[in-house]
């Protein structure tokens, strides 16, 4: 992981000064509460699964934990890429991963604008205190990139002692964790190797999280470093319809000498001050990340590099009163990037593939971006039951894009490709700068002690990712886009009666300034998209040792425009957006006995298209789990998991692309063992 010493010296020496030059403050005090749904006015739908259920669940990839969340989706890919979904179609486009917002202890993962599709794989969901999800637009609170959605994962909660863990499973799968913890430290890590279950799809990974507190005179603190890394071997499609249910065929990979590689480093402090009637929050935060990966996906197959450092601060004051609580605050954010792409063999296939596919550089670019914004929300006590809750966000991004290359669409010489250009553009050097504005407003109604409904609306956005403006793939010399922007109304109840929660949402959503890919291949944002849905969550305790957890959605997302698309799909208004199942659920049976932790778990993924032209389909799947916690006594504990119990076929990501049918098979029946070792 080069650069990775350099980058904690700088985060020390940052952290350092900060309390420096903030001594002198007194009375006011901060948070450095990591959750996101502890926010009061975070209104509206959103989940947290609890460090008892990601324990239980022992996810080896972040899906198998999410599905318990309703509405949400995120697919498997090879090994650990994934795409994600929060009440929308499962998003893959080069900008598209700016549609969420990923977190880590409330901090974004990566810098805005330079977004990972398969960011969660850098954060560390394994051995985390909770995950929690919001859905819907929340960049009124968090910014852009929050367009659909939020997830954030909090790490290392409270814990004396030290374990460890091994685990192993089909496929050469092993897994080794750690958990080392006192008061004012703590430490979790991972390891695991697998071989996969496709050829030439094993994969290496290692997972650390640290965070140690300090007291500075009236600053509370805490510090936080994650590290990850990924070797991978990626898999492609299997080609054909329905191919993942040929027993053979779907054990085959036809890219074996396809890999991925990325590491990443985040550093943050959350510092605060209290005071009688408020607090004050800091939170500086520096990030590192660098990914090879050959795209085995596109024509000729070339090697993409991309790196990136980042840097930012979150300042927040908070105030209270009798019936006002609200909180103001200043976000800013920089970053050095970086990408290259390019091929080192010749394109196979038609002509033009040939002919437009060289040899050489495609693109290689640095990018500096700048973000800052002002946010305000408030909570207002109209009466003893009702509260008005909004918020607000001003924020601007700005890019400036520097070619280090040729400009235009030639060859690595100069020379014009053949059939008009080549199949990418470079544009020439440039700035770009967004200026976007975010708001929420609802009404909270106290219907008793634990009872509450709402209704909510609010606007998000996300500006247009560095992919999005200066990764062209055809003559387009110059991508005037704007910021993507989703309007969303919902209404809700959730709360406790007796021996059942429950968490009900309506919600109808509209998205408009879509980012896709035209019929000439031109990166435009004339898209439009309307969603509608209701979604449930319900859990039922049947007895002391039984409880019955229902989750579901049910949703239409639909085009609302009439395009020619690329690939020559034509999008027609009122079509089915693709990958966008219509029904979401799972049923989870937890049962406790003395020693002995059962749980058995029916997911559902419902049929949807598979292109934006509704002319091929996927037709969904159910799958059966099974998974059980031993405590032999208070030091020694067995666990296992059989998934996929009833070994079905079924694919985790379906495709219709360049017209053929496109899978990831999904996974087969598979037991996995293991114990953990509690020590003083």
């Amino acid at each position: 992981m080069p650069g990775i010493i350099r980058t904690v010296l700088i985060f020390s020496c940052l952290t350092t000064s900060l309390v420096a030059s903030t001594n002198e403050l007194e009375e006011i005090i901060v948070t450095a509460d990591a959750s996101v749904l502890n926010n009061r006015a975070n209104i509206g739908s959103n989940t947290a699964i609890d460090e008892d259920t990601i324990e239980l669940t022992r996810a080896n990839h972040v899906h198998e934990a999410l599905v318990r969340v309703p509405g949400v989706w995120v697919s498997r890919g090879s090994g650990h890429e994934h795409l994600t979904s929060i009440r929308s179609g499962i998003l893959a486009g080069p900008g598209a991963c700016g549609a969420f917002l990923f977190l880590e202890n409330g901090i974004p993962v990566r810098p805005a604008g330079f977004c990972n599709v398969n960011n969660l794989f850098e954060v560390n969901t394994e051995q985390a205190s909770s995950i929690e999800v919001m859905r819907g637009p929340a960049s009124a609170l968090y910014g852009g990139n929050a367009l659909h959605g939020v997830i954030n994962s909090v790490s290392l909660n409270q814990f004396d002692g030290r374990t460890l863990s091994v685990e192993a499973g089909p496929h050469g799968y092993s897994q080794v964790r750690t958990r080392i913890g006192g008061e004012s430290f703590q430490l979790a890590a991972n390891g695991t190797q697998s071989d996969g279950y496709r050829a030439n799809t094993g994969y290496g990974q290692q997972k650390l999280n640290a965070s140690w507190s300090t007291n500075s005179g009236k600053w509370d603190s805490i510090h936080v470093i994650s590290l990850t890394n990924l070797n991978q071997e990626t898999g492609g499609y299997v080609k054909g319809y329905r191919a993942y249910e040929d027993s053979d065929l779907r054990k085959t990979n036809p890219n074996p000498e396809a890999y991925r590689d990325a590491w990443s480093f985040r550093g943050s402090s959350h510092w605060r001050q209290n005071s009688e009637n408020g607090e004050l929050n800091l939170t500086p935060y520096i990030r590192r990340s660098g990914m090879a990966f050959f795209q085995h996906f596109l024509p000729g197959q070339p090697l993409e590099r991309n790196e990136q450092t980042s840097a930012g601060l979150i300042a927040k004051i908070l105030r209270s009163n009798d019936n006002l609580e609200w909180a103001a605050g200043v976000h800013i954010e920089w970053l050095d990037g970086a990408l290259s792409q390019r091929q080192s063999l010749p394109t196979s296939g038609s002509a033009y593939l040939v002919a437009t596919r060289p040899m050489g550089t495609h693109y290689d670019f640095e990018l500096d971006s700048f973000m800052a914004a002002v946010f305000y929300d408030a909570t207002i006590s109209l009466t003893d039951t009702v509260n008005l809750i909004g918020s607000v966000r001003l924020e601007r991004l700005g890019y400036d894009y520097d070619n280090l290359h040729l400009n235009g669409n030639t060859k690595d010489d100069g020379s014009n490709c053949g059939f008009g250009g080549c199949l990418y553009t470079r544009p020439a050097d440039r700035d770009d700068d967004f200026t976007d504005v975010a708001g929420r407003i609802g009404l909270n109604f106290n219907l008793s002690e634990s009872n509450t409904a709402y209704v909510v609306g609010g606007v998000g956005f996300r500006p247009p990712q560095a992919t999005e403006l200066y990764r062209l793939q055809s003559g387009q010399s110059i991508a005037n886009l704007d910021s993507e922007e989703l309007n969303s109304f919902e209404i809700g109840i959730k709360g406790v009666r007796q021996k059942v929660s429950y968490d009900l949402a309506l919600y109808a959503e509209n998205t408009e300034n879509l980012i896709f890919r035209d019929s000439e291949g031109f990166n435009v944002s004339a898209g439009k998209t309307k969603s509608k849905g209701v979604e449930f969550d319900v859990k039922w305790n049947l007895t002391e040792s039984q409880i019955l957890s229902i989750t579901g959605s049910y949703a239409k997302h639909e085009y609302d425009f009439t395009r020619d698309a690329s690939r020559g799909e034509k999008i027609v208004s009122g079509n089915e957006v693709d990958t966008a199942p219509q029904w979401l659920g799972s049923v989870h049976w937890l049962s406790q006995y003395q020693s002995l932790k059962s749980e058995i778990e029916l997911s559902h993924i419902g049929s949807h298209a598979i292109n934006a032209a509704n002319t091929a389909s996927y037709g969904g799947h159910t799958l059966l789990h099974w998974r059980g916690n031993y405590s032999i006594n208070e030091r020694l504990q067995i666990f296992s998991r059989l998934l996929n119990i009833l070994d079905k076929d079924y694919a985790d990501r379906a495709d219709y692309a360049f017209g053929s049918y496109r899978y990831f098979p999904g996974l087969p029946r598979q037991f996995h063992v293991g114990f953990e070792l509690l020590f003083d």
